[in-house]
Order: C-alpha cells, then sequence, then structure tokens
C-alpha cells in the first residue's frame, strides 16, 4: 500500500489553524473539508503530495483540544494521536492572526514529550511582516517557525524543502498511483453504522466512530486488503433529509458522499434493521441506481433481533425498496463482524460484474432468445424489430439494442430485455442501463422518379378513376 511506502508528514494543532487548508494545497485537491469551523476535522485524511519530483504521504488531523471534555473531541484527539504513531515528520500549526494561546503551549509540551522532528508552522499570516509574525512562537521552543499562507501558498515551497530533507526520496512516477483497487463507497443514513463498519472491515479503531448522529462529517478514503485484493473504502456523511440540512457544513458533507458515489465501483448501502426503512433511504439509494453504480445492500444491526422483527424488517425492504430487486440483501452486525464475510463476497461479484467485457456475438444472441421467447408488441400493426445489441460501456455496464421504431418499446419490455441481460451474464448487484436506436430508413429522403413508361401509366389509372 502506498502508506507503507511513502514517508510520512502529519498536520497536528489545535482548531482551525488551517491543517486541512494546508492538506489540500499539498495534495492539489479539495479532499479534506474546509470551513471556518472549529472541530471541523475528525476523522484522519490521507492524501499523495508531490513536490520537486518526489512523493510523500500527508495526513490531516482533527484538533488537539487539551481542555475540552466534548465526548467527540475526545475521540478525534486520539485519531490525532494514533496518526502521529506513524509520523515521519510532525508540522504544528498555529494561527498567526489569533495569536499564541495557552492551547498551543500545552499542545507543544506534548509533541516535544514524543521526541518526533518537529516544525513549527505559522500559517494565516499573509499580508504580514514575517519577523512579527514569528515573534511571539519563539516562545514555544520549537526552533525557528516557518511563516506560510497555506491559502495563497506562500512560504510553502520553502517549507517542504526543509521539512522533507532527510527523508528518503520517491521519485514522483505517475504509473506509481495507477492500480487496480476496487473503490466501495460507504453511504446511508446519519448513525446507522457506516464508521463502525468500515473499522470492523480494517480491523482497526481506523475512523471516529460514536452514537451520535452526525460524528463522521467529511468522506475518508481508506486503503486496505482483503483476500489478496486491494480495496480503497469511502467513508461518508449520513445524508438526511433535505428539511433538516440547516448546517452549510452539512450540505457540503453531502456533496462530498454524492462525489463518492460517482466514483466508486460498488457502493454499500447501510439501512438501520433497528429503525424505519423511510423515505430517505429510497430516495437515496434511487440516486445511486439513477447513477448506475452496482449496489449492495446492507442491513445493519441485525444481531439481537427477534424473530418476527426479522421478518417484519425483510417485508419493509420488499415493500419500500422495490427497484433494488437486483441488488443482494446481506444482514450484517458491523459491531460484531457477523455477515461481513458474504458482504464482501458480493462487492467482488458486483464489481466483476461492472467492469465486465460482454462479447457483441452473445449480447446478440442472447437479444434473438428474448424476442424469440417472448416477440415486442405490435404499433399500429407493424411489428418492432430488435436486430443487434452490444456493449456500450462499464461501470454503468451499458448496452445498446439496435432495431426499428425502439422508441415506441413500452418500459415493461425494457425492464424484460433487461432481466435476461442479467440473468444471461449473471450481472449482480448492477443496475443494467439499455441505450435503443433506431435505424435510418435509406429511402426516407430519396425521391421516387418515375419512368416515362410508368407516367403513362400512371395517367390510365387516373383517367379510369375520373370515369
Amino acid at each position: 500500500m502506498q502508506s507503507a511506502k511513502l514517508p510520512t508528514v502529519v498536520l497536528v494543532g489545535r482548531p482551525n489553524v488551517g491543517k486541512s487548508t494546508l492538506f489540500n494545497r499539498l495534495t492539489e485537491t479539495r479532499d479534506a473539508l474546509v470551513a471556518d469551523l472549529p472541530g471541523l476535522t475528525r476523522d484522519r485524511q490521507y492524501g499523495v503530495a508531490r513536490f520537486e519530483n518526489r512523493r510523500f504521504m500527508v495526513v490531516d488531523t482533527g484538533g488537539l483540544m487539551p481542555e475540552s471534555r466534548d465526548p467527540l473531541a475526545v475521540l478525534a484527539e486520539e485519531q490525532a494521536r494514533m496518526a502521529l504513531d506513524e509520523a515521519d515528520r510532525v508540522l504544528f500549526l498555529v494561527d498567526a492572526k489569533v495569536g499564541l494561546t495557552p492551547s498551543d503551549v500545552a499542545i507543544a509540551r506534548e509533541l516535544r514529550k514524543r521526541g518526533q522532528v518537529l516544525t513549527l508552522v505559522v500559517n494565516k499570516a499573509e499580508g504580514r511582516d514575517v519577523l512579527a509574525a514569528a515573534a511571539e512562537f519563539h516562545a514555544l521552543g520549537l526552533g525557528v517557525p516557518h511563516v506560510i499562507s497555506a491559502e495563497k501558498g506562500q512560504g510553502v515551497p520553502a517549507l517542504l524543502r526543509g521539512v522533507l530533507d532527510g527523508l528518503p526520496v520517491v521519485p514522483d512516477d505517475a504509473t506509481q498511483d495507477q492500480d487496480d483497487r476496487v473503490c466501495v463507497a460507504i453511504v446511508g443514513r446519519p448513525n446507522v453504522g457506516k464508521s463502525t463498519l468500515v473499522n470492523r472491515l480494517l480491523g482497526e479503531e481506523r475512523l471516529l466512530a460514536a452514537d451520535v448522529p452526525g460524528t463522521t462529517r467529511d468522506a475518508i478514503s481508506v486503503d486496505f486488503e482483503y483476500e489478496g485484493r486491494a480495496f480503497r473504502l469511502i467513508d461518508t456523511a449520513g445524508v438526511r433529509r433535505r428539511a433538516r440540512i440547516w448546517e452549510g457544513v452539512e450540505k457540503i458533507s453531502i456533496v462530498k458522499t454524492l462525489q463518492a458515489i460517482e466514483r466508486a465501483h460498488v457502493v454499500i448501502a447501510v439501512v438501520d434493521a433497528q429503525a424505519d426503512i423511510g423515505e430517505q433511504d429510497a430516495r437515496l439509494m434511487g440516486l445511486i441506481a439513477q447513477r448506475g453504480r452496482a449496489m449492495v445492500l446492507a442491513v445493519n444491526k441485525w444481531d439481537g433481533l427477534a424473530g418476527d422483527v426479522r421478518e417484519q424488517v425483510r417485508y419493509q425492504i420488499g415493500l419500500k425498496l422495490p427497484f433494488l430487486d437486483y441488488a443482494p440483501t446481506v444482514f450484517i452486525s458491523a459491531r460484531h463482524g457477523s455477515g461481513l464475510g458474504e458482504l464482501m463476497a458480493f462487492v467482488q461479484q458486483a464489481y466483476a460484474s461492472t467492469m465486465r467485457e460482454l462479447p457483441t456475438a452473445e449480447v446478440t444472441r442472447v437479444l434473438e432468445q428474448a424476442v424469440e421467447a417472448h416477440p415486442p408488441p405490435a404499433v399500429l400493426g407493424r411489428r418492432i424489430k430488435l436486430r443487434y445489441a452490444h456493449q456500450g460501456g462499464r461501470n454503468p455496464p451499458r448496452i445498446v439494442v439496435h432495431g426499428n421504431q425502439t422508441e415506441k418499446l413500452p418500459v415493461a419490455y425494457k425492464r424484460y430485455l433487461a432481466n435476461r441481460f442479467r440473468d444471461a451474464f449473471e450481472l449482480v448487484g448492477v443496475p443494467l442501463l439499455l441505450t435503443f436506436k433506431t435505424g435510418d430508413n435509406p429511402y426516407k429522403d430519396k425521391k421516387n422518379v418515375l419512368s416515362a413508361r410508368q407516367i403513362r401509366k400512371r395517367r390510365r389509372l387516373m383517367a379510369h378513376v375520373k370515369r
């Protein structure tokens, strides 16, 4: 995995000093959620940075708040300390606009005890004199501060040259990023157990998980291997009904969730077996299906439910999510790990299905068999003819069907064809997309020129009709 090969630089500091802004600057992405709100980042966010033909891993962490008693803040601090344990270099960010605070002093004291290579970074210094911005931070006793503006990029190159000095050089070869990882997005309403599921799959407390809705705010990517295959899990923020979304940060979180769905090969849609499967679940999964993403439905918190309750949950799934008949359903307990083997087996089958190459000859053969078994209906006495078909794309898989009057095919018949293709090619968990094309009539714009003999015959017939 990349995190084991690349030198690791970890960003720490109290909340709202610009760690996520610097992370986005170094990775040249917008992966980290950024807003003028203390405590926004909670989980560790990993990204690959490039500088002067070398690569390294950069880790964004939640703010360290030694004086806070907020349970989520305490969990975020634990995540930050886990990141520090694997750091080759540590960047301690402080805020030039706010100045030196007691929290900065407490954090510096803790970091100094760890004995790691530490660099003091004075951020938000745009428009300020460098010496004046750094003056009061000399009191921390961490050497000469590096004055930067993460937002503007000022001072960042000089900072990186000093930080990377002495670290192993990993050349910036773009081909090293090209891999065959299966990208899996985990989505669902708040507090259905998405982060707990990721932690259980990884076998470690990689993500902050608490029994509080909205614990996850960002879309966190985590690489891991399962049965010898490389995966990239994307834990996303919970999606609520639009009427309940009032915070601007939550709106951005939902956008990142939608982006994660677009990037994914497979989506694990998580629902809570101990809560009502409602309209918001149906809307979210309908959106995933509309995007054409392969999907596996994970019904979490299945442990401890009585038999009659389990039957009621199954009934509710069939009643409220009838359009997911193509998606396999797995009943799991993310907390205890039951059902996860079956879940990952379906994820791998769904990935194979959405990326499968379908030979044109076989696709056309399946179309012919489907038409022979159940011909399309006639329209105004004319039979709709479907001639041949071929694959039009992958992820999502698309099949293009050619014929005449295809625009008049009923929706039910299109659904019938999709099911026949899905069954014939054993496609698991994919909403097969069909595109129909009507061939042009080669004679529709060609004028029929009559010969002299045909003109004389036509005149005789017209004269006969008039008499």
